[in-house]
C-alpha cells in the first residue's frame, strides 16, 4: 500500500501541472469583426498577449441595447476615460455568459476594475475583481506586471454556477472602497476583503483613485449592464 501511495503522488502532480500548463497556454481567438465600437471607450489587452502577436481588434466592444457586449479574443481591459471614482465608493456592474464556455473547453472571468491609471500606456496599472462560471473568483492587479491577492483564485459559495457548458450565468460585481480597505462582493456577499497596503505600492496601484472599468479573460463572451459607481 505504501509503495502505492507514492507512486501515485508524482503522477498527481504532473497531472495538476499539465492541467495548469493547458489553461495558460490555450491560444487566443481573433474575433471577426472584432475592435471598439461603443463611443467614447477605449481598451487595451494585456502585455503578455501583445507579445504572442495580439492586437485590440481581435478582441470585440460593442452595444447590444442597453448592455455592452464583450467577445474575447485577447484578454482585455475596457473602460471609458469619463468614468473615474475616488475617496471612498462602490464600482459595480452585472455580468452574463449567455453560453457558459461556449468560446473555450475551460472557465475564464470577467469582472469589474478600479485603481486605473496610465491606461493604454504600456505602465498602465489597475485592480479588477472577476467570477468564472463555476463558482470562483480571482482577484488580480497589475502594477504594472501582475500580482494576486488570492492565488490564482478560489471558490465561494456566493458565485453562481452555470448549470453546464452553454447555459447562462449572470454574476453582480462589485469593488468598494472603504478607508484602508479593499473589497470584492458578488451577488451581494463580500467575497474578499484586503488591506489598501496590500493594493497600493511599489509594483502595485499607484492609487485606488482613478479610471473604473471592465475586463475580459480571453476566448470569453459576455454582457455587461449597469455599471456604475455609488459614493458611500
Amino acid at each position: 500500500m505504501r509503495r502505492i501511495y507514492y507512486s501515485l503522488l508524482p503522477v498527481a502532480g504532473l497531472l495538476s501541472v499539465a492541467c495548469s500548463s493547458k489553461a495558460q497556454n490555450e491560444s487566443s481567438r481573433q474575433v471577426a469583426g472584432g475592435g471598439i465600437s461603443v463611443r467614447g471607450w477605449s481598451g487595451q489587452i494585456d502585455p503578455n498577449e501583445a507579445k504572442r502577436g495580439q492586437t485590440l481588434a481581435n478582441a470585440k466592444l460593442a452595444n447590444d441595447g442597453s448592455s455592452l457586449h464583450v467577445t474575447t479574443g485577447p484578454a482585455v481591459a475596457y473602460w471609458n476615460p469619463s468614468n473615474t471614482a475616488s475617496g471612498d465608493y462602490t464600482v459595480k456592474a452585472s455580468f452574463t455568459e449567455p453560453k457558459y464556455m461556449n468560446l473555450n473547453d475551460h472557465p475564464h472571468p470577467y469582472g469589474v476594475f478600479i485603481g486605473g491609471n496610465d491606461m493604454g500606456t504600456a505602465n498602465q496599472t489597475y485592480l479588477y475583481c472577476a467570477a468564472y462560471g463555476n463558482g470562483n473568483f480571482i482577484v488580480r492587479g497589475f502594477g504594472p506586471a501582475p500580482f494576486q491577492l488570492n492565488g490564482h483564485g478560489e471558490a465561494n459559495a456566493a458565485v453562481h454556477k452555470a448549470t453546464a457548458a452553454g447555459s447562462p450565468v449572470t454574476q453582480d460585481i462589485a469593488v468598494s472602497v472603504k478607508a484602508d480597505k479593499v473589497q470584492c462582493s458578488i451577488n451581494g456577499t463580500v467575497v474578499g476583503t484586503y488591506n489598501k497596503s496590500a493594493v497600493v505600492g511599489t509594483g502595485k496601484l499607484k492609487s485606488t483613485d482613478g479610471v473604473y472599468g471592465i475586463r475580459f479573460s480571453h476566448n470569453t463572451e459576455g454582457l455587461v449592464s449597469g455599471l456604475t459607481v455609488t459614493k458611500p
